[in-house]
């Protein structure tokens, strides 16, 4: 079974979101690890090292996710975490923007996946069962 640790980030407080992506991945036999609102960089860092998590999925709806992931993946490097799969989704970035170039940013930073508003589920799940071998 491949777990995975799932969170928002920052200050953010949109929780409705977050249960909905643990409920379907709980459904689709993954062992997820649901950390909650308002967490830091470094709780999704400890809860994959816990937990030996083969992907994190941050979500943030706020608009302040660019400013939240920022060093991210170096950070997760850092702490021996460079073979776990990065995903980000939901209203990631301030304003309306051309999201292929908030793809290519959130790529630069070291995410596998990036996701806009209101991406069905499915199509972050068939990319984490592609990018796992699930």
């Amino acid at each position: 079974m491949h777990t995975v640790v799932i969170g928002v980030i920052g200050a953010d407080v949109h929780a409705v979101g977050n249960k909905i992506i643990e409920h379907v991945l709980k459904e689709e036999g993954f062992n997820v690890v649901n950390i909650g609102v308002l967490s830091s960089q470094e709780d999704f860092i400890n809860a994959a090292i816990e937990t030996d998590a083969q992907a994190v999925l941050v979500s943030s709806l706020y608009g302040h996710g660019e400013m939240d992931c920022k060093f991210l993946k170096e950070n997760m490097i850092e702490a021996g975490l460079g073979h776990v799969k990065l995903y980000v989704g939901g209203n990631i970035v301030v304003g309306k923007q051309d999201f292929k170039s908030v793809e290519d940013r959130f790529k630069k930073m070291g995410f596998d996946r990036v996701y806009p508003p209101g991406t069905n589920i499915e199509i972050a799940l068939n990319d984490l069962r592609e990018d796992l071998g699930a």
